[in-house]
């Protein structure tokens, strides 16, 4: 799979959406590099660092540290897709008035912080209250080849994924779901962020904690619930190793078939088992 260019960052009716506000961790600040550590005592100041907690899809071999944090997904009603962004809100910290976009999505928090990592931060669509488009924009770059139908930047729609559940690329096992290489949170002169788009009959299963998604944990379960529809997910496309952009059935490599594969290193996340977990979220331009 390709590289993103910013590996290393510039310097510089199930659903329930509820508005809320919690306050942000301890600020930080940002070297750049391939991980883009954290340097709490020399760097300079930003927003929304810190420690968050995020729903992502889960790290299942090689060497990324976590999961990918995964987007709530919103349906039109003329059927295109898009990802919802929480509203920006001013709060005080540490004595100076400081913008956050945070919202409750089935009973977690889900803030722009998830988003903060691998030079993302960065991005004029992270920062809240930008001027940004949520829909998810089709990216055809050549790593499925239904995808050759459409034109860069063309939104993506439910239409668009009709076959999803006999779907199948010569990878793995068909019928496990439809992938999509797409842009969201597009601003004029910016950069998108890189997501993955899934439509697969099991995200209604893991949702309604059916077979053996009964045993994921009521807050992820909740949060799935929320965060899906029509069994569409989608999540940051940013592998948490060294930023890399994996795919969904793109490999047969051991394991990876029916996973979203890391060439870059060989990391594997496996999108049917979310779960909850923690990672120090870089500070945004303040």
């Amino acid at each position: 799979m390709p590289v993103d260019e910013d590996k290393y960052p510039e310097e510089s009716g199930r659903r329930r959406f509820i508005k809320g506000v919690v306050g942000s961790a301890t600020l930080a600040g940002v070297t750049a590099g391939a991980g883009a550590s954290v340097n709490l005592a020399t760097s300079a100041p930003g927003a929304g660092g810190g420690t968050v907690e995020f729903v992502g899809i889960s790290l299942v071999d090689g060497p990324a540290p976590r999961g990918m944090p995964i987007i709530p997904v919103e349906i039109g009603s003329d059927g295109t897709l898009q990802g919802l962004f929480p509203e920006a809100e001013e709060v005080q910290q540490q004595g100076r008035t400081v913008t956050i976009a945070e919202t409750d999505v089935g009973g977690l928090t889900y803030s722009s912080s998830w988003f903060q990592y691998c030079g993302v931060q960065q991005y004029e669509g992270t920062q809240p209250g930008a001027d940004a488009d949520n829909a998810f924009l089709a990216k055809p770059d050549g790593t499925y080849e239904w995808m050759s139908d459409l034109s860069q930047g063309d939104p993506l729609t439910v239409d668009n994924f009709s076959d999803y559940e006999e779907w199948g690329n010569g990878i793995g096992k068909s019928g496990l779901g439809k992938p999509a290489m797409a842009n969201w949170r597009n601003t004029e002169g910016g950069r998108a962020m890189p997501i993955q788009v899934l439509r697969s009959p099991e995200v209604s299963k893991m949702a309604n904690g059916e077979g053996k998604y009964s045993e994921l944990p009521g807050d992820v379960q909740s949060y799935i619930g929320a965060a899906t529809d029509q069994d569409f997910m989608a999540w940051l496309d940013k592998c948490t190793h060294f930023c890399c952009v994996p795919g969904f059935k793109t490999s047969d490599y051991p394991g990876a078939e029916d996973g979203v594969y890391c060439q870059c290193h060989q990391s594997i996340y496996d999108p049917f088992t979310p779960v909850k977990e923690q990672f120090v979220a870089l500070p945004r331009p303040d």
